[in-house]
């Protein structure tokens, strides 16, 4: 399930930076716009304090963690729905991911030159998003162009979806995006067809200096973007893009001390990760034992027989029940044997609503 998340922001704000940590490669990330020229995908582990409690019981010989992908998109400028900068080919890459994570300098430095002269997030913000509204507009116009004779004649579904259009006219006109819109369920089937930028979650990662990271609420900056982000019911992480790239080099133990030194108990980079990942309705299974512990990345509200899809489509199409236990149940229990002995192992059929936390044996006859 191959799940991606844009990093975009102006130039300069330090979304290569995060994208280094978030890779712990080197990709570009020189002092001045347009550095990076193509877009560089690097796929991350989900963190999992659960993986690790069932390696210490099951002793596996190998453990695989869920994953996400993060695609690092070249800087936005004004005029980039027009072409400006790289515009058209950029907004092009963000189209194709699931959500977009909005980096945002919240740092004065008189060495990094900002593309618009001074340090203002909440502009930088609205800047991007009004390029991005733009571009969705242009992409609704031509839309409504191309069915408009077709609803004119009454044709049904063109009707609905011109209804759908019209909607989103009006909310990109006012420069806003979609997300904010409230629509049915059938507008957003309709809408699902256009690949909308506005229309995808976003996270706003505010990138400050090491010295006020571990205190982000007295960087003023860091107070507009979260005001901003709570006014569109979006989620706001601060973080020290740089000090993310340094962590990323270290071994656990020294990442450990060195957090403990700035008063820090979980990464910026772990943050963002597991923000993305829940953002989208992702949720997570695990198969566990002595060959293999893993875990599986799955949509809330996916039922047994889809979830055993994941692992390979025979186990779908074959599917006879789920044995399945929590991992809380687990880690009360101490063991499987102990766990079974308390009857806490489940059998479940096709219209079991898998759970964030099952542990799973899918029994299939193909």
């Amino acid at each position: 399930m191959a799940l991606t998340a844009g990093i975009v922001g102006l130039p300069n704000v330090g979304k290569s930076t995060l994208f280094n940590a978030i890779t712990n490669s080197q990709v570009l990330a020189e002092n001045y716009p347009f550095a990076t020229i193509a877009p560089n995908v690097g796929v991350v582990e989900v963190p999992d304090h659960r993986m690790e409690d069932f390696v210490e019981m099951f002793h596996p010989k190998k453990t695989i963690y869920t994953t996400f992908e993060f695609t690092d998109i070249a800087g936005l400028v004004r005029g980039a729905s027009k072409g400006e900068g790289l515009g058209n080919q950029f907004l092009g890459n963000i189209r194709q991911t699931d959500a977009i994570i909005h980096v945002v300098r919240c740092f004065d430095d008189a060495n990094i030159e900002h593309v618009e002269g001074s340090v203002d997030p909440v502009r930088d913000i609205e800047e991007i998003n009004l390029e991005l509204a733009i571009a969705d507009l242009d992409s609704v116009e031509n839309r409504i162009g191309r069915i408009a004779k077709k609803a004119q004649s009454k044709d049904k579904d063109a009707m609905k979806e011109m209804a759908t259009l019209s909607k989103l006219k009006e909310q990109l006109l006012a420069g806003k995006p979609v997300r904010l819109l409230e629509l049915t369920d059938e507008d957003r089937a309709i809408m699902k067809n256009f690949g909308l930028l506005t229309a995808k979650p976003v996270i706003y990662v505010a990138n400050m200096s090491e010295d006020e990271v571990g205190d982000p609420k007295s960087n003023h900056y860091f107070k507009d973007v979260k005001a901003f982000a709570q006014g569109e019911g979006s989620e706001c992480i601060a973080i020290c893009a740089r000090m993310e790239e340094e962590l990323s080099g270290l071994d656990k133990e020294e990442k450990k001390a060195f957090m403990d030194d700035l008063g820090i108990s979980e990464s910026g980079l772990d943050q963002i990760i597991q923000a993305a990942y829940h953002l989208l309705g992702l949720r997570t299974f695990f198969t566990v034992g002595e060959p293999e512990c893993r875990a599986w990345t799955f949509h809330e509200g996916m039922k047994a027989p889809q979830c055993a899809g994941v692992i390979h489509s025979d186990f779908e199409k074959g599917f006879i029940r789920a044995e399945v236990y929590g991992y809380e149940d687990l880690m009360q229990y101490g063991s499987e044997h102990a766990l079974k002995d308390a009857g806490k192992l489940r059998v479940e059929g096709k219209e079991y609503l898998m759970q964030d936390g099952d542990v799973v044996f899918f029994r299939f006859n193909v």
